[in-house]
């Protein structure tokens, strides 16, 4: 593969597209500064993508962590107002169970009056009115404003709103040195993972936002972050047994919360560190202890068939001293290089939830624009994300609702998650998604019951037909009529088709390979009698080649734990 040399120049480089490199570029964008982010993978390729949707109250910290409790209920109010159309008002409880101190609830009232965060005891007979499935033995319930996040759709709602602004968003963008000109880090050297190119981008000041891999950032400048990645397993349970956010009331713990978002409901998490936030694993007696936990909030709750369990890296920075992870605080830390190590140009901010994205972005853009005598405020906190405007909060049947505004019922690719035509053919033209597991972060494909058992060969063929088109010069319509003129072969050289499906069907394998029992194991038995029995998937030719546009695996991207 042919590498060349590209230079480019910018006022700010942003390393990492989670939701705090997105943040930070949106924000600089709108304070006129020029801005370019590059991401390794897809957008929300890391911790972003890999938690459990939580919009958080703040309610989890008010004892341990009072400085993230009073971030995460200020940034709530935030981004209900900013983005509501990726937030869902589930509400949240915090119930005592037989096996919780029942005297923790007091301590819990005032804990959250002290950090505010809005807080009411209910009667237990109203919990349970508004959730029949929880446990009827708790004993107590305080009402939370605990909501459920789409991670991944916000995501590219502020990275089409930075880019709006003028900001540059580079995925599949690979960091692969920092340059340092004396006591100042001036570039960084990263090649395109989908062309081979190499590209030098110079820029006035770096900001460190790559979460969990902020550490290895830092060392290509011979710079030290102490990153503890705190792996969090999570379980999707087919059933949206709640429309609550139920947690534990007690100090946090694993397995203490149920967090219903779409049509799942999502058990977490654990907390156990990893040596390397790109290489773990799940272990079984994880998935069994997270079962037997949600037993106690939810009678029942290990015969309801598991979807998927999968695993994020939490981004905890290490202090002195502590000892247990779960003793590491959740609130953010912003390293500024040239104070501590002396070397300027560049800047860490590490820590910190999905909830306070926006004000951890806010605080090290700050930083910036004043080194860079850019004296304009920063207006994330009142500029609504555009589609938000008429100020509706996600609700659950927003996807079947639009596909019955639009008549789309034969055009759904993923019945499941009633992902159409029109979206899925929107993610690969429009979004720049480089292979269907990019398509599933932007609309859910194969997130659902079959875990893209029906949908995964649609949209395969769905691409093929798209790109055959493109390279033709023909239109591919949208209504799913096809146009008449040019039929997809995926025989056709350098057709993605069969290399799309199979690094699909893995990734999907993997997050089933912890929970095949039962109702889930029939599933798995089934979808396998379709791709190899019936499709013969194992049989066909790998047709991709060197197509640089199609990117599955690349080891500066593996971040799919380890089986």
């Amino acid at each position: 593969m042919t590498r060349t040399q590209q230079l480019l120049q910018t006022d700010v480089l942003i390393i990492g597209g989670g939701a705090t490199g997105l943040g930070a570029a949106r924000d600089l964008a709108m304070r006129g500064i020029a801005t370019i982010l590059v991401e390794k993978g897809d957008l929300t390729h890391g911790t972003t993508g890999r938690y459990h949707g939580l919009l958080h109250s703040g309610g989890r910290y008010v004892i341990k962590d009072p400085q993230s409790a009073t971030e995460c209920a200020h940034e709530n109010r935030i981004l209900r107002k900013i983005m509501p159309q990726y937030i869902e008002a589930t509400g949240g409880f915090f119930v005592t169970t037989p096996w919780d101190d029942p005297d923790f609830g007091d301590k819990f009232m005032q804990a959250c009056h002290a950090t505010d965060v809005p807080v009411q005891e209910i009667s237990v007979d109203e919990a349970l009115r508004r959730e029949p499935a929880l446990n009827p033995k708790i004993s107590r319930v305080f009402e939370v404003e605990d909501g459920a996040a789409d991670s991944f759709m916000s995501a590219y709602g502020i990275a089409r709103s930075a880019r709006e602004h003028g900001a540059q968003i580079l995925n599949y963008h690979f960091v692969k040195g920092l340059i340092r000109e004396g006591e100042r880090v001036v570039a960084a050297e990263v090649e395109d993972l989908r062309t081979g190119e190499i590209k030098r981008i110079g820029a006035t000041w770096i900001l460190n936002a790559a979460g969990a891999w902020a550490g290895k950032i830092a060392a290509l400048a011979g710079l030290r972050v102490d990153v503890v990645p705190g792996k969090g397993t999570m379980i999707a349970m087919n059933h949206r047994m709640v429309n609550t956010v139920i947690n534990r009331c007690k100090m946090p713990d694993d397995g203490d919360i149920i967090v219903p978002i779409h049509t799942v409901a999502v058990i977490g998490t654990t907390d156990i560190a990893v040596p390397d936030p790109d290489v773990y694993g799940i272990e079984p007696d994880e998935v069994t202890f997270l079962m037997e936990e949600g037993e106690k909030l939810i009678p029942g709750f290990t015969r309801y068939r598991a979807l998927r369990a999968w695993a994020g890296v939490r981004p905890l920075y290490k202090q002195e001293g502590v000892t247990d992870d779960r003793d590491l605080s959740r609130a953010y830390v912003l390293i500024d290089h040239a104070k501590r190590d002396g070397i300027d140009g560049l800047l860490s901010i590490v820590g910190g939830k999905w909830t306070t994205y926006r004000l951890m972005a806010e605080e090290i853009v700050n930083v910036v624009a004043a080194r860079l005598g850019n004296t304009t405020p920063c207006r994330t906190a009142e500029e609504v994300i555009p589609g938000g405007e008429a100020q509706q909060l996600y609700w659950l049947g927003h996807n079947l609702a639009h596909v019955e505004q639009h008549q789309a019922f034969g055009e759904l690719i993923c019945e499941c998650e009633l992902v159409t035509r029109e979206q899925v053919l929107d993610a690969i033209a429009q979004s720049g998604a480089a292979n269907l597991d990019d398509i599933r972060r932007e609309t859910r494909l194969g997130m659902g019951p079959c875990q893209g058992g029906f949908c995964t060969y649609r949209a395969a063929a769905l691409w093929s037909e798209w790109r055959t088109a493109r390279d033709h010069d023909v239109h591919v319509p949208y209504n799913g009529h096809g146009n008449g003129q040019h039929q997809p072969d995926a025989s056709e050289p350098n057709d993605p088709g069969t290399e799309l499906l199979r690094h699909f069907l893995q990734a999907r394998w993997k997050g089933l390979t912890a929970i095949m029992w039962g109702d889930q194991l029939r599933q798995a038995r089934l979808d396998q009698l379709i791709y190899l029995d019936t499709l013969g998937i194992d049989l066909l030719p790998d047709a991709a080649g060197e197509d640089p546009e199609l990117v599955t695996h690349h080891p500066a991207i593996a971040t799919e734990y380890h089986v």
